[in-house]
């Protein structure tokens, strides 16, 4: 694959040095890439840690309340709304204006400190405002997201409420100082904060089975609840948030900004800012709007299973509620999480670069690239979850294996599609990277539009199927998304490298289907498709199938894809390796590839004109279907630091005239990067702000 120079018509030719490259810029260039493999491998590292701990945090959930019990359902929904109500009502505001606001503040001579202090204080405000607002209507928020509550069970969810709603004023801060950390280069505290979160939160529930016992010892129920176990389950989850915020404070007290209350809030920028991201913002509001809708219809079976129960019914036992369908979500949610969200966050820079520059072609490699490389671990992670779905069902059950069932049942429904929303997360990063954030609205008004109009229908199934479709709706959501993302990128990249991918895929395939055969012998040896097998036996025993059962669907898995000579496993090893010193952990771009002319020519074409300062973005742009409402800390951090040769040492903006640099497209012209009318010249002397000297006189 060859990059041609826009500025002329003749690529350059080999051993030629471009016009303006030093040998320092090319060293740079060189060392980008080694630097997103190590960026790539340190915050999938974070996230296994913290993923492991949050389902150690669900464990004990399910062993405290029980997975299927009347109990767990409520607090759950409780729990999902701080997230929802914040990504509805400011998360968008966060991602699309606040962040680039922070991240360019920040390149000023003060380092941003007297402008960041005025955002933080015009934020915190607000969402102290927020925050207060909706705990003080808690009855009315959970009337609108629950639907067929009794009193009873209506009031212990406005108990949990009440204590989990501040919650939304913790995850707001939690993404303004992760957003100061990240613009200054400190990554690492963020990644590591939800960590003690978690570490707070099993502690209370841990206090909780030490004092009231276990579900299964003392079944916990709408009857024999009490304001203390409110306090050890509700209580601690918010402690839990405040304390994975406030941790954040020391590193941000240590980059010594001098931050502090500020009012005066003219020229700040926020309204030409939200003007400019208006698509981004309603991309966001669509799908949690649609997302809350599907939410309220998951809570039916839950409250049927009660009436179902205290009429003696044991029908009710089989009845799957919200938050099976919760665990079910988290665990087909792990393989994106750990390699897609990461992977797609590093290609995101890449993705930049060649959209500034016009590259098309470097633009369709990366995502080519991306979309290869991350199939190697989402679709062996389907496959898997497909294939313990069982043990892993019994493992979370609480005991239960009824609810193990129901679990296992829901997670085969979501595990197929598991490649499918990674996908998505992947091709929308194209969208952002060319400045488009129409595009991600249509596909979101779509998914919306679906999710919105099946969620109907689904209500008036029999409520043993209710959870079971919402899964089915999740599924197909993941596979449509794909196909109007695939149909919106072919119009701006003329094809997606489909023959290649497409080739990949299938060998990934037969590679998964061979190890899920050798999972399913080692499962039947397990006694997994027996009633009374040892994998049903309890959860210790489930845990020991997992165990058992997993490195034989790996080492199967290895063995396969290097008989099909699947060669995306070595990139997507490569930041591991290349940490461990035993290779380079470079990913090479398309120009790399093809070899020393194409790279001077794509050396050319990123260095032949300036280009302007630009924000990173946060990575959570809600374009795939939410389908967990458990606040996911990932959605707030920005990516990797881009490289020095993206601003060129560019202090200060471009002038608030002058065009976006991506490509226009049949979609939407040439527009500005959101905030070009910041003020970012000398700390002190922005017209807007009326300064300390001014009022002395």
């Amino acid at each position: 694959m060859s990059a041609v120079n826009p500025s002329s018509d003749q690529p350059s030719q080999p051993g030629e040095t471009s016009p303006g490259v030093t040998p320092a810029s090319e060293a740079a260039s060189s060392a980008a890439q080694p630097g997103e493999a190590r960026s790539s491998a340190i915050m999938a590292a974070g996230t296994l840690v913290s993923r492991v701990l949050g389902f150690g945090k669900t464990w004990m959930l399910g062993a405290a309340l029980g997975l299927g019990s009347t109990v767990n359902d409520t607090f759950i929904n409780a729990n999902n709304l701080p997230n929802l109500i914040f990504l509805l009502v400011a998360g968008g505001v966060f991602n699309a204006v606040l962040v680039p606001q922070i991240i360019k503040a920040s390149k000023a001579p003060d380092r941003g400190a007297d402008y960041i202090s005025r955002l933080l204080t015009l934020a915190v405000l607000v969402l102290l405002s927020l925050t207060l607002l909706v705990t003080l209507f808690a009855p009315a928020v959970i009337e609108l997201t629950t639907q067929g509550y009794s009193p009873q069970q209506k009031a212990l969810a406005v108990a949990f409420a009440f204590w989990c709603l501040p919650q939304i004023f913790f995850y707001g801060l939690y993404a303004l100082l992760t957003q100061v950390l990240n613009a200054n280069g400190a990554f690492g505290p963020a990644m590591w904060a939800p960590i003690l979160n978690n570490i707070v939160a099993i502690a209370g529930l841990g206090m909780f089975i030490w004092i009231f016992g276990a579900n299964n010892v003392n079944a916990h129920s709408l009857d024999n609840w009490g304001a203390t176990q409110t306090f050890f389950v509700a209580g601690f989850s918010t402690i839990g948030v405040v304390s994975q915020t406030a941790i954040l404070l020391i590193p941000v007290f240590r980059l010594k900004l001098g931050l502090r209350p500020r009012f005066g809030w003219r020229g700040v920028g926020l309204g030409h800012a939200a003007r400019l991201s208006v698509w981004t913002l309603l991309t966001a509001a669509v799908g949690q709007l649609a997302f809350l809708y599907v939410m309220r219809i998951a809570t039916i079976p839950g409250a049927e299973r009660l009436r179902l129960k205290e009429a003696g019914d044991a029908a009710g036992d089989m009845l799957p509620g919200n938050a099976v369908l919760e665990v079910a979500s988290q665990l087909y949610l792990l393989p994106h999480s750990i390699i897609a969200l990461s992977l797609a966050t590093v290609l995101f820079n890449r993705m930049t670069r060649a959209s500034q520059d016009g590259n098309r072609a470097e633009l369709r490699e990366a995502l080519s690239h991306g979309l290869r490389t991350m199939a190697v671990a989402t679709v062996f992670g389907a496959l898997a979850l497909f294939a313990l779905a069982g043990p892993l069902g019994m493992f979370f059950s609480g005991g239960a294996r009824t609810d193990g069932v129901m679990l296992a049942q829901t997670l085969t429904i979501l595990a197929l599609s598991t490649p499918f929303m990674s996908a998505n997360f992947m091709m929308s990063r194209v969208f952002y990277a060319n400045e488009d954030a129409r595009t991600p609205f249509y596909i979101q008004l779509v998914l919306a539009l679906v999710n919105v109009v099946a969620a109907f229908f689904i209500q008036f199934l029999p409520f043993d199927h209710i959870i079971f479709a919402i899964a089915v709706l999740y599924t197909g959501g993941n596979i449509l998304s794909v196909i109007v993302s695939a149909i919106f990128l072919r119009r701006l990249l003329g094809h997606l490298d489909g023959p290649r991918i497409i080739n990949s895929y299938i060998r990934m395939g037969y590679a998964a289907l061979g190890s899920a055969v050798a999972g399913v012998g080692a499962l039947w040896f397990m006694g997994s498709y027996s009633p009374v097998g040892f994998a049903w036996s309890s959860r210790p025993a489930a845990l020991v199938t997992i165990v058992v059962v997993g490195p034989v669907m790996l080492a199967a898995y290895l063995l396969l894809l290097k008989l099909f000579k699947v060669t995306e496993l070595r990139d997507l090893l490569r930041p591991l390796l290349g940490r461990l010193g035993r290779g380079s952990g470079a990913v090479p771009s398309a120009a790399a590839k093809a070899g020393p002319p194409a790279a001077a020519s794509a050396g050319t074409a990123l260095r032949g004109r300036p280009t302007p300062e630009r924000a990173t973005v946060s990575s959570d742009t809600g374009l795939i279907p939410r389908i967990s409402g458990e606040f996911d800390s990932a959605s707030f951090r920005a990516g990797p630091a881009p490289q020095p040769e993206e601003y060129d040492g560019v202090t200060y903006l471009p002038e608030e005239d002058v065009p976006g640099t991506a490509r226009r497209n049949s979609l939407r012209g040439e527009i500005p990067l959101p905030g070009r009318r910041t003020y970012q010249g000398t700390p002190g002397q922005n017209p807007h702000f009326p300064s300390r000297r001014r009022r002395k006189k």
